[in-house]
């Protein structure tokens, strides 16, 4: 039994209970939902990389869901298990008429690698993007220039490869084909032409930088950091650790503070191309010095110079070759790679994923060893 007294004061006193009922909802959920997150897994957890001594913050730390999330091209990518060639089968170059490239390949593993090329290159256009609306006859022909530059490619791609084994394969055998850069798309995404002066109102120094570009990674940093440090083999470094050194500017072996922009440019360039950050490479507390850099700083300096080598050896010379619409905008350059053109963000192009296992054939310009 209530006493009256408690139902009189009641009914002159009333209350809300209606806001803390709300309150403990609301926390009971959150509680609720905290419990799940625990329990299932956060999607927002992060995880580290740890690039180089523990406790000199050294890491890379990444999203679980951007780690974990597989690349969308990986699935797109054709692949078809070699023929094993029993040594009786005929050569390429012994049945059609002017392969330069592959011609030590088998007919049958020759046709397989065209039709791959197809897929990775022209999945829309087919052969017809290299050889023509002509017969088979005419596919020996060199009248487009798709197929004079495919062969470069082909050739470019058994050279890396070959040679470029410390960069390609740091970490466990991942090769490169025409997908590596191509995915499906005529033109590979992430090429790029030279875009210096950015401006026609000022000269010098002045006309590389200062306007956000593309290259310059939306930055007012330098515009023509991968013109000078992706052609050529220049030395890149940051300005010296001494105050007023004596030296002029322009003198390559002086470490200026424009040098040092444009450095920064490219470093910066890298990062976004590998979605890194710079202790993916660097020690944060010594940055200059060669000996306290990871293992993926060696990595990286590999890179560059394979992308050097590229540019300088395939890939610029074809200039002539490709129509007015394939040239740059403005100094109608070649189109030229770099980091991303591979990368795509991703530390590891394609994530990893071992792409040449089942291409011997652009593996070596020798004859293919089959396994």
């Amino acid at each position: 039994m209530i006493p009256n007294w408690f139902g009189k004061w009641n009914k002159e006193n009333p209350t809300n209970v209606f806001g803390p009922a709300i309150l403990v909802g609301v926390l009971g959920g959150a509680i609720f939902l905290a419990a799940l997150i625990v329990t299932w897994g956060n999607p927002a957890q992060t995880a580290s990389l740890q690039t180089g001594p523990r406790g000199t913050g050294m890491s890379v730390p990444e999203f679980n869901a951007m780690r974990l999330s597989p690349d969308p091209t990986i699935e797109a990518m054709y692949t078809e298990e070699p023929y094993i060639p029993d040594g009786s089968e005929p050569l390429a170059k012994d049945i059609y008429k002017n392969v330069q490239a592959l011609g030590n390949v088998t007919e049958d593993n020759f046709n397989r690698v065209m039709n791959a090329m197809t897929q990775w290159v022209a999945p829309e256009q087919g052969c017809a993007y290299c050889h023509g609306d002509g017969d088979l006859e005419t596919y020996g022909e060199d009248n487009l220039y798709t197929k004079v530059v495919s062969r470069r490619m082909i050739q470019m791609t058994q050279n890396i490869n070959e040679n470029w084994d410390g960069h390609v394969n740091a970490n466990a055998e991942v090769g490169v084909t025409c997908y590596t850069c191509h995915r499906g798309q005529n033109v590979p995404s992430e090429i790029w032409f030279n875009v210096t002066p950015v401006t026609e109102a000022t000269s010098g120094w002045a006309s590389v930088q200062n306007r956000a570009t593309r290259i310059s990674q939306s930055t007012s940093l330098p515009s023509n950091a991968l013109e000078v440090y992706l052609t050529e083999d220049v030395p890149v470094n940051v300005h010296d650790l001494e105050s007023r050194v004596a030296g002029v500017p322009n003198d390559e072996e002086v470490a200026s503070i424009q040098k040092t922009e444009m450095t920064y440019s490219l470093m910066n360039y890298f990062s976004n191309s590998l979605g890194v950050n710079c202790v993916f490479c660097h020690n944060s507390r010594a940055f200059y010095d060669p000996g306290q850099v990871t293992p993926q700083w060696a990595t990286a300096l590999l890179g560059r110079q394979m992308v050097i080598e590229m540019n300088q050896e395939y890939l610029i010379p074809l200039q002539d070759t490709y129509p007015a619409d394939r040239l740059g905008p403005l100094h109608a350059d070649a189109p030229k790679a770099a980091c991303k053109t591979c990368h795509k963000g991703y530390q590891q192009p394609l994530q990893g994923t071992n792409v040449i296992a089942d291409w011997p054939e652009l593996a070596t310009s020798e004859t293919p060893v089959y396994e």
